[in-house]
């Protein structure tokens, strides 16, 4: 099992609680932004991406803590931010996780929750990896701690 792998599966186990401690508006806005990145990865998210990333936010045991309707909404603000732009949809997306850059231990919570998104479908890609390392240095945290 490669080390992501390890580091993946250990980080999932300890998320739900994790999760609880933080739960707040703005660490939901936080979370909901870091899957909207993750799920723009490739430069687009398509119909089947937006109802696969639905479906794991209605699924998720990390993020069932939350009011479901009100992450659905805020995950089609920042999709709708990526349509418009994408430039535009990145920087918002990272200026709600950015909120949390002097808060270490909250951001290793974020990069937990975009890391088992971005492994939801199996395939925890290169560009998925890459953006979840660019959400690591936007909370000021070192990619390589997450084996990214």
């Amino acid at each position: 099992m490669s080390s992501f792998k390890s580091w993946l599966n250990s980080t999932k186990q300890g998320l739900e609680e994790q999760v609880k401690k933080f739960k707040n508006k703005d660490f939901m806005d936080a979370v909901v932004a870091g899957c909207a990145l993750v799920a723009f990865a490739d430069g687009s998210i398509d119909e089947a991406e937006k109802n696969k990333m639905a479906g794991y936010i209605n699924l998720s045991q990390e993020l069932k803590v939350f009011d479901m309707a009100e992450v659905i909404t805020r995950f089609n603000h920042y999709v709708a931010n990526f349509e418009f732009s994408p430039e535009i949809g990145k920087q918002e997306a990272l200026k709600a996780i950015g909120k949390f850059k002097a808060k270490p231990d909250v951001g290793r919570v974020i990069v937990g929750v975009c890391s088992a998104i971005g492994s939801a479908d199996g395939n925890f890609d290169d560009q998925e990896k890459r953006v979840v390392a660019e959400i690591c240095i936007v909370l000021g945290l070192n990619p390589s701690e997450f084996n990214l």
